[in-house]
């Protein structure tokens, strides 16, 4: 039988190698530890975020309110949330691979992904729609269809993330392709 002594030395505890990290990935380690809790900084980002988030957000209600009457016909909630949620995938797709391919997330290119990114597309896709969606389906008895309908969306989501990196990555080949051929006349 062991005895272990609780109350003797304890062994030294590593030492977290991650405490430089921010605790947004918006804001740098250096505006963690130095700035006060609201600066202009701040307020700018949020600003950006939450007028990009209503802008998306509307223009969800408009297109969901389009193909709920438009050339489909009557078309149910989760009909209008699949493309949605789908466009929105891959636009982001597009987006972050452009910042990326273009520098650091730094200045304009973060305020672009802000307003653009987290509010925008935030705003346009809608996974709490998803959610409520398949939880409907779930009560009608129909927990295939449910699970089909969430997972589905969840892996057309991540092709089309895929499919906007790809054909972000694309463009800018081909314009890099034609500046290049251009500097050579």
């Amino acid at each position: 039988m062991h005895n272990f002594d609780l109350t003797g030395p304890r062994p030294q505890q590593q030492r977290d190698s991650h405490q430089e990290l921010p605790l947004d990935s918006d804001i740098e380690v250096d505006e963690v530890r130095a700035a006060p809790l609201i600066t202009a900084h701040r307020l700018r980002t949020l600003g950006a975020v939450a007028v990009g988030g209503a802008l998306g957000t509307a223009t969800r209600y408009l297109a969901t309110g389009a193909l709920a009457t438009g050339p489909l016909g009557d078309v149910p909630q989760l009909w209008a949330t699949l493309p949605i949620n789908v466009l929105g995938a891959l636009l982001l797709g597009v987006l972050l691979e452009e910042l990326a391919g273009r520098g650091p997330d730094h200045g304009r290119r973060r305020a672009l992904r802000l307003l653009l990114g987290t509010g925008f597309l935030g705003g346009f896709t809608t996974y709490s729609t998803l959610a409520v969606d398949t939880d409907q389906l779930l009560h009608r008895g129909l927990a295939g269809a449910a699970v089909g309908y969430g997972l589905g969306t969840l892996l057309l989501g991540a092709v089309a993330s895929m499919a906007g990196i790809a054909l972000a990555t694309r463009v800018r080949r081909s314009r890099n392709t034609r500046r290049l051929t251009a500097e050579r006349r």
